[in-house]
C-alpha cells in the first residue's frame, strides 16, 4: 500500500474526549520537579513527558516533532529555530577535524557557504559534485568522508537526487546520507527511501504562510539524543530553540500540508505547461521533457503532484530584472525570496539566494544570470498569472535593453 504521509500527520493529531483539538502552547523555560533523584535523572537521558529546561525540550516543541516524524515515517525529530540551524547542527555533529562531505554542487547558497567557508576554518573540506552521475558521487568518496548531502530537488535547478542510489553509494562507503527535503514535503519521503537524516526549512512549505523561520532534523531516535546530550549535542550546546508560540503556529499549518503542496503542484505544472507551449525555457520536474522526470514520478508518493516551484531563463540578468519588476506590477506576485507563500514569489537566485556561489561555478552548473525562480502560489486561476508572464515577456520584447557603458 502506499506511503500516505498526510494521513500519518492526522492519525496523530488525535485527542480524548474533552480535550484540546489544538495542543496547549507551553509557554515555559524551565519545569519543576519533586525530587532532587527525579531532576537528576533527567540530566542523564530523556523521560517520557518529563521536560526539563526549554533549551532541551518543551511540550509545543515535542509535540510538532513528533508530527514530523511522522510525516517523514521516521523515528524521531528535533525542531529549531531556523532550517539553516538544522543543517549545521546535523554536521557538526556528524564531522569533526579531518573528516570530509561529498555534497551536491547545486544545493542552496547558504548551505554552500556553510560548507565552503565556515567548515574549512574547523578542518573538515567538502567536495562538490554532481549527484546525478553516481560515478561522481563514487569517485569523490574517500575513507574521510563522513557525510554525502544532497537536496531531494535541489535549489534552484531543480535536479532530482536518486536518494536509492545516492545512499547506496554512501553506505557503501561507511558514510551518513542527509537529504534536504525542504522543496518536496510529502511528496518525497527520503527516509524511507534509505536517507540516513532529513532537513527542513520549516519557513517554506511546511508552515506556508511566510511569518516565522523555522527548521528541523528528522532521523532515528539515536541520533535525535545524540543532538541533544547535555555534554557534547550540538543543538543543546548551540541552542537554535524554536520558541513554543511558533511552534503551535507549524503545528496548526501542518494540517493543510497536503492540500497546500497539491495545489502548489498543479499550479506549477499548468503554469509550466502553459509557458512551454508558448516556447518558453521552462524547468519543471513535472513536464516530461525534465532530465528527471521518469525518476521523481517512480520515487514520489502518490498524489502530491511534483512540487511548486519552477524556473524560467530569460537570458540575461537585466532581462530577468526587467521581467521581474514587470511581473510584480502586474500582479503575478511578489518580487521576494523565499518561497511556500500562498502568493507567488520569484526572484533571480543567481544575485540572490544563490549568490554565495562564485559566478564561475554557477555558470558551470548551469544557473545562468538570467535565471529567474518561482515559487508558483495557490491562485484560483493560475492561467490569468500565466497570461500575465507572456504579456511582460512581450513588453521585453518590444523595449530593448539598455546599452551597457
Amino acid at each position: 500500500m502506499p506511503f500516505d504521509p498526510a494521513a500519518r500527520v492526522q492519525d496523530f493529531l488525535v485527542f480524548g474526549e474533552f480535550g484540546d483539538v489544538n495542543p496547549s502552547i507551553t509557554d515555559s523555560t524551565t519545569y519543576t520537579f519533586l525530587n532532587p533523584q527525579r531532576m537528576e535523572e533527567a540530566f542523564e537521558h530523556d523521560i517520557a513527558g518529563c521536560f526539563l529546561y526549554s533549551r532541551h525540550w518543551n511540550p509545543t516543541d515535542k509535540f510538532l516533532a513528533d508530527a514530523l516524524a511522522r510525516m517523514e515515517d521516521a523515528e524521531a525529530a528535533q525542531v529549531m529555530a531556523s532550517g539553516m540551524g538544522a543543517i549545521t547542527c546535523t554536521i557538526l555533529a556528524l564531522c569533526s577535524a579531518g573528516d570530509e562531505i561529498v555534497a551536491g554542487r547545486t544545493i542552496y547558497g547558504g548551505t554552500y557557504a556553510f560548507f565552503k567557508n565556515l567548515l574549512p576554518r574547523f578542518g573538515v573540506t567538502t567536495r562538490f559534485v554532481d549527484t546525478r552521475s553516481h560515478e561522481a558521487v563514487r569517485r569523490a568518496m574517500t575513507s574521510r568522508t563522513r557525510v554525502v548531502y544532497v537536496e531531494s530537488i535541489s535549489n534552484p535547478l531543480l535536479e532530482v537526487c536518486d536518494i536509492p542510489a545516492v545512499a547506496r553509494i554512501a553506505h557503501e562507503h561507511g558514510a551518513r546520507l542527509v537529504v534536504d527535503n525542504t522543496f518536496s514535503p510529502m511528496i518525497l519521503s527520503p527516509i524511507r527511501l534509505g536517507a540516513d537524516i532529513v532537513v527542513h526549512s520549516l519557513t517554506k512549505f511546511v508552515n506556508g504562510t511566510s511569518d516565522c523561520v523555522a527548521g528541523c532534523v528528522i532521523s532515528s531516535a539515536d541520533f535525535i539524543n545524540r543532538l541533544n546530550d547535555p555534554n557534547s549535542g550540538t543543538s543543546m550546546l548551540l541552542g537554535p530553540v524554536l520558541d513554543s508560540l511558533r511552534a503551535a503556529s507549524i503545528l496548526k499549518n501542518l494540517h493543510s500540508l497536503h492540500l497546500r503542496i497539491r495545489k502548489h503542484g498543479d499550479n506549477a505544472l499548468t503554469l509550466a505547461r502553459d509557458l512551454t507551449a508558448r516556447g518558453l525555457p521552462v524547468h519543471y520536474p513535472g513536464l516530461p521533457s525534465h532530465p528527471q522526470h521518469t525518476l521523481i514520478a517512480s520515487l514520489a508518493n502518490p498524489g502530491f503532484g511534483y512540487g511548486g516551484m519552477l524556473t524560467l531563463d530569460v537570458g540575461t540578468h537585466d532581462r530577468a530584472s526587467r521581467l521581474m519588476m514587470r511581473m510584480q506590477d502586474e500582479k503575478v506576485g511578489y518580487l521576494a525570496v523565499s518561497l511556500g507563500y500562498f502568493k507567488t514569489l520569484f526572484s533571480a537566485p543567481g544575485s540572490s539566494t544563490s549568490s554565495e556561489i562564485p559566478a564561475a561555478e554557477r555558470h558551470a552548473m548551469g544557473l545562468t544570470d538570467g535565471l529567474v525562480r518561482f515559487s508558483v502560489g495557490l491562485d484560483n486561476d493560475i492561467s490569468r498569472a500565466s497570461d500575465a508572464i507572456w504579456r511582460c515577456l512581450e513588453e521585453l520584447e518590444r523595449v530593448p535593453e539598455p546599452a551597457r557603458a
